[in-house]
């Protein structure tokens, strides 16, 4: 059986705004009905695949753990950094997992990337597993479809032969456009798509030749972790000690034995906006539209608005793309779309929130959205699915007004346990011990209102909690 290790880390900068450090893209529906992590748990899924590992930031455990439920995955191991190390520490922790059996297969790959040709990509995995069980390290090169500036390359020493692994002569870094063209034309150049597959032992007896400066902390960082519900945390200060380097810096680019299996299969990491409309439905004028969009004399566009009551229209636009979500509207020319990540810069210098937070955040129990926020209040939406449960928790600074609008409520303030149906509210006094729950079968919502002198999110303490959060200050 091969282990996918799906690495799910990332800050989501260049698809802002509808991707964001809270929520990354991998985690966002850009094309199709799922998530781009959750078709890469698809893709990885079947007879020959055994249950995924996924190696994530502990933010993003309850998304994870809540996306592989919807799409029916159980089983999966969920490993979590307490700090992003790059992909080199995170990928060796994954193989240390799996020390007990050396010959254990693993297919490591990124959860934000799309695969159009699931066909053509299961091909390559077999080629690709023939080489890892000669003790191979595997890449996979994508048969390049234009002169891209935005990837790395592989460069072989004869022409690719389409399901057959060759030796790697030797990586090529993110090219300029001149000598990109120059690689594409010479047939024996693939773009570099950071998917590799080896074997326990193979990859574990290359980090201690190659990087063994990341091999003790990695181990300490495993033997002082703990479990966490269905997740494991790796132990925080043996972790920070790993070195923040790539898997290519700190082995790939050095090791004695690399093949490449070639591959085209309609790959692309979806890395700007330009990317993600190469990728989309489009109308005869190259037109991608979705969500409330609509277009009037636009060609080659892609107008894009995630608010079912916020409707984005584009007039005689040319090679534009423009996003909007609630909070945030970005309208960039189509070949200016890679530099996305120099407005999140911009933003966090001026401390706006939108370059990191959206106004809906997720939580394991359901989500809130801010719905309005003054000096000293603040309106939420607060929806909590079937099952879920808030903390026992208290404020120190505000008080809160709950009004049901959708479901029914199982409210706890202090010693009394109430029942709260559609169109009833009830009042939260500063500093009460209080809990919401929904133990109905339909999700509920309810409006808050908060009021006082401070209404941070870190004005909460736990004193319970089934999600065991009890030390964190979150909602």
């Amino acid at each position: 059986m091969i282990v996918p290790v799906i690495l799910a880390g990332g800050s989501g900068t260049r698809l802002w705004p509808a991707s964001r450090k809270s929520y990354p893209k991998q985690f966002t529906n850009l094309v199709g009905d799922h998530s781009l992590f959750q078709e890469s748990v698809v893709r990885l899924s079947g007879e020959r695949f055994a249950p995924p590992m996924v190696v994530t930031g502990t933010d993003f455990r309850f998304i994870v753990a809540d996306q592989l439920d919807q799409i029916g995955i159980d089983g999966a191991d969920i490993l979590l950094e307490p700090d992003a190390r790059n992909t080199a520490p995170a990928i060796l922790a994954a193989a240390l997992c799996h020390e007990d059996t050396p010959d254990t297969i693993l297919l490591v790959a990124p959860s934000d990337h799309q695969v159009l040709d699931g066909a053509a990509f299961a091909e390559a995995v077999d080629a690709g597993v023939r080489a890892a069980e000669n003790g191979e390290i595997v890449t996979f090169g994508i048969t390049p479809s234009s002169p891209e500036t935005g990837y790395g390359y592989l460069e072989l020493s004869k022409p690719p032969r389409a399901g057959k692994s060759q030796p790697l002569k030797s990586f090529v870094e993110k090219p300029g456009r001149g000598v990109a063209v120059e690689l594409v034309e010479g047939g024996r150049h693939l773009w570099n798509a950071g998917i590799f597959m080896f074997r326990v032992d193979t990859i574990i007896r290359a980090f201690d030749t190659l990087a063994p400066q990341l091999v003790i902390p990695c181990r300490a960082a495993l033997a002082t972790g703990a479990k966490d519900l269905c997740f494991f945390r790796l132990g925080a200060e043996a972790y920070s000690r790993c070195e923040s380097i790539s898997v290519d810096y700190a082995v790939m680019e050095a090791a004695d034995s690399l093949h490449v299996v070639p591959v085209d299969c309609g790959w692309s990491d979806l890395g700007s906006w330009r990317a993600v409309h190469g990728t989309s439905d489009q109308d005869s004028d190259g037109n991608a539209l979705s969500g409330s969009a609509t277009q009037i004399g636009c060609s080659n566009s892609m107008l894009r608005s995630d608010r079912a009551d916020t409707r984005i229209v584009g007039l005689g636009l040319e090679n534009i793309a423009a996003i909007a979500t609630d909070d945030a509207i970005l309208v960039a020319n189509m070949n200016d779309s890679e530099q996305v990540k120099d407005v999140v810069a911009e933003l966090k210098l001026i401390e706006a929130p939108q370059a990191d937070e959206f106004r809906r955040c997720e939580r394991p129990w359901g989500h809130y959205e801010t719905l309005s926020l003054g000096a000293r209040f603040q309106v939420k939406r607060i929806v909590v699915k079937p099952g879920g449960r808030l903390s026992l928790q208290s404020h120190q600074h505000r008080a809160e007004h709950w009004v049901v609008v959708e479901g029914t409520a199982t409210v706890v303030v202090g010693e009394t346990v109430s029942m709260l149906s559609e169109n009833e509210s009830t009042y939260i006094p500063l500093g009460a011990v209080h809990r919401l729950e929904n133990q109905g079968k339909v999700p509920l919502t309810l409006i808050e209102v908060q009021s006082g002198a401070y209404l941070g999110e870190d004005d909460i303490t736990r004193y319970e909690d089934i999600y065991a959060r009890v030390e964190e200050a979150t909602a």
